[in-house]
């Protein structure tokens, strides 16, 4: 045999020698990888995975953009447009939309947490690579492998647990976010979203937080330096740890220089500018006005959204809404100091540590019936002012009751003010307060000198049935089935009423007998001025116009002649009754002017008699005092014109 054909015999062996180890090593591979993704799968790896996705779908379906629009701050304002509260909870976010938010921030974001944001479809490998890369190189991280789209799918739909099925899951849904969301709405969610420490979601929030103005006003180094703090808000806590969020803020600027998003000069002034903190953000006073508030948003949420009252308490703190009242906080400071003042030297405490003799009073806006101002108690530290007692606590009205359930009825059916009426005792019958009784008189002297014998006939004649009609069509809400006795005409009723439910009754006579449902209420829209709920003030005549204004002239004799005499506002023509419930147990005092009417209350939240106590004491000197200054730059405007 040839040496040639040697050779090529040998070459030949080798080369099958070759490709038989390649084959043997490629089948040990398969064997290999075969055997491990057996045990993958027999340890239910497998199975979790398709679990986590199945799970992430089913998210993803429900998926919308509310589901980033929630636990917002919203805003409520005083009639005149200035904000007097804010609606927050734990997250307290204040929603920008993508407009709203400044260019740096966005390219800041974008930057330092996901370069390929614009490029990837919600999860990066490369990414992980660059992090690990760092991490290698430099021994610490400049970018995270997390995506912006992942740290949003965290963010609202997963816990911060760190576990494998977590990042697994997490990625299944930052790939379905990608492909029902903009790249534009998912920055937008994410920088509303975010949290950037000591309480703060969103850049907003956190700019008015450390910087006290809008994020729109912030330079490019303020900007670069809230965006430092995302990354680990404890350890770029910029209330305990500045220098550390100033040496990220830093790197922050190097990478948008780096980027070409930012100019050499730009960042020249932005790295050596000096940050200073302002955390001073404005502070309101919570009022008792504050809290009807509340109730009356909820009111008005419930209506437009057919949610309960629970649901829709909490929305108002989540939503963003945006809360327009009625209220007048001149007028609410006003009201405020003026019982503050006129009960300061009753001083005797309750033993849960509130002040014994309290009040309540409402002012509403006869234009409009809307509530002007409203106080549930006296002023003091550390109490609360969640029990408000204009709207929550109910008490016998006393002889104030008369002209809504006895009078004006009265004068619907014949009666006129110079009607006669017989002031007698009857063996069964009411007593009048003094103890005197005056025979024939006209019915306007029985109002203005209340007495209780001429009421009791009356409503007698009227029946209680046909009385307290009245109150129900006005919304009088604790009207009892045994209140339907001859002493409701005396004010005599189970339960009561309150403040509100009393000085609404009254501006109803004030308004030509129409009645319109209380509230504080004009209006809630939503972060961009959607119209959200439009309160109805279920407007509807309750007296015959004729004898409301009869009402009227009566009742102002009370201030002239009566049990208010010698309290009239100066200039300024009034009308009003008192009202005393049996043993000064209550106090009340509801009067009205063309411009206003106030009602207010005095007396004991445990009810004690009080020898001082009456209408004519506590309540008529808070109301007189008060409405005067009220009316101290108004026109004088007759009653009934």
């Amino acid at each position: 045999m040839s040496k040639k054909h040697t050779k090529k015999k040998k070459r030949k062996t080798r080369s099958e020698m070759s490709t038989f180890f390649f084959r043997l090593v490629q089948i040990t591979m398969l064997c290999i990888f075969i055997s491990v993704c057996f045990l993958i799968y027999q340890t239910g790896y497998v199975q979790t995975v398709i679990q986590l996705y199945q799970e992430a779908q089913e998210i993803i379906e429900t998926s919308s953009a509310a589901d980033f629009q929630t636990d917002q701050q919203g805003e409520v304002y005083d009639t005149d447009g200035n904000t007097i509260a804010l609606l927050r909870n734990d997250r307290n976010i204040i929603y920008l939309s993508s407009e709203e938010i400044p260019d740096n921030v966005k390219a800041a974001f974008v930057s330092i947490e996901d370069k390929r944001f614009y490029r990837h479809s919600g999860f990066d490998l490369f990414g992980i690579f660059r992090s690990v890369g760092s991490l290698i190189s430099s021994g610490s991280v400049s970018q995270g492998g997390s995506t912006i789209t992942q740290q949003l799918a965290r963010n609202i739909y997963l816990t911060h647990t760190v576990s494998w099925e977590r990042k697994v899951e997490e990625i299944f849904i930052a790939i379905a976010l990608e492909k029902i969301y903009t790249k534009d709405e998912i920055l937008e969610f994410y920088i509303n979203n975010i949290y950037f420490g000591n309480g703060y979601y969103g850049i907003e929030a956190a700019s008015q937080g450390y910087f006290s103005k809008s994020v729109s006003e912030l330079s490019l180094s303020e900007t670069a330096f809230l965006c430092a703090i995302v990354n680990n808000p404890t350890y770029y806590d910029p209330l305990t740890n500045k220098d550390n969020t100033l040496s990220r803020r830093d790197r922050i600027l190097e990478s948008m220089l780096d980027d070409g998003v930012i100019e050499e000069t730009e960042y020249a002034a932005a790295v050596v500018e000096t940050i200073t903190l302002n955390t001073s953000s404005p502070q309101y006073t919570r009022t008792w006005a504050h809290t009807y508030i509340y109730y009356c948003a909820t009111q008005a949420l419930m209506e437009a959204t057919g949610e309960d009252y629970d649901t829709c308490s909490e929305l108002l703190y989540t939503g963003g809404y945006r809360i327009y009242t009625s209220i007048d906080m001149g007028a609410q400071t006003l009201l405020q100091n003026t019982v503050d003042e006129t009960l300061k030297d009753y001083n005797t405490m309750d033993t849960n540590g509130t002040y014994a003799l309290q009040a309540a009073a409402v002012t509403i806006d006869n234009d409009t019936g809307l509530v002007t101002a409203i106080v549930g108690g006296r002023s003091q530290d550390d109490i609360s002012v969640d029990y408000n007692r204009a709207y929550l606590s109910f008490r016998q009205p006393g002889s104030s009751i008369k002209p809504l359930i006895v009078y004006t009825p009265a004068l619907e059916r014949g009666y006129t003010a110079s009607s006669t009426v017989i002031d007698s005792k009857e063996e069964d019958g009411p007593s009048n307060s003094n103890g005197s009784y005056s025979g024939a008189i006209t019915l306007r002297t029985a109002v203005e000198q209340s007495k209780n014998t001429v009421a009791y006939k009356l409503l007698r004649e009227l029946t209680p049935e046909v009385g307290l009609s009245y109150l129900l069509d006005m919304n009088f809400s604790s009207i009892e089935e045994e209140d339907y006795t001859l002493a409701a005409a005396l004010g005599g009723l189970t339960t009561g009423v309150s403040t509100l439910e009393m000085t609404a009754a009254y501006a109803t006579l004030a308004n030509e007998g129409v009645y319109r449902l209380p509230t504080c209420v004009t209006m809630i829209t939503d972060m961009d001025g959607n119209i959200i709920a439009l309160p109805d003030q279920d407007e509807h005549q309750v007296y015959e116009s004729d004898a409301a204004h009869e009402m009227t002239d009566i009742l102002e004799g009370v201030l002239t002649r009566g049990t208010a005499k010698g309290n009239a506002i100066e200039n300024m023509p009034c009308a009003g009754k008192t009202g005393t419930t049996n043993d000064n147990l209550d106090g009340w005092f509801i009067g009205y002017t063309a411009w206003y009417t106030t009602g207010v209350w005095v007396g004991f939240d445990s009810p004690r008699s009080d020898s001082s106590l009456s209408g004519a004491s506590y309540p008529l000197a808070i109301w007189n005092s008060y409405m005067t200054e009220l009316h101290e730059d108004l026109e004088s405007k007759e009653l009934n014109d």
